[in-house]
């Protein structure tokens, strides 16, 4: 669970998600390899958004308060090697903290510290 939010039924249950550390200009989660791969066997690449936009998501809703919501409106993601085993741990690092808008660099890696995908999040604050 993070924050006040139910992830019963979500996405970030399914994955087996984790959230490590949670900050507004950081976070840090991870998921299992086993049972978010492709049918190859490898991290599916849709995986590693999904862990980079809920970091980067988490870590700019901790940016904007209580009182706000955002949304992401950019995701993109350069996948530079497979995961076959283990977990993966992604670290969302602040590029830019605004009033209505927040931006991050999630760097995925796995066991072995070796990256997987770079992803880039932008989230528009609103209200």
């Amino acid at each position: 669970m993070y924050g006040s939010a139910d992830t019963t039924g979500t996405l970030f249950e399914r994955m087996e998600m984790e959230l490590l550390e949670l900050a507004p200009d950081r976070a840090v989660g991870r998921i299992p390899v086993k049972g978010n791969t492709q049918p190859a066997g490898l991290l599916h690449g849709g995986a590693s958004v999904v862990l980079a936009e809920t970091l980067g998501s988490l870590a700019a809703q901790a940016h904007a308060g209580p009182d706000k919501k955002t949304v992401g409106i950019e995701v993109s993601a350069t996948h530079h090697r497979a995961a076959r085993e283990g977990y993966v741990t992604g670290t969302a690092s602040a590029i830019h903290l605004g009033r209505t808008t927040a931006s991050y660099e999630i760097v995925i890696t796995d066991d072995a510290g070796k990256r997987v995908c770079t992803a880039r999040l932008t989230c528009m604050i609103l209200g």
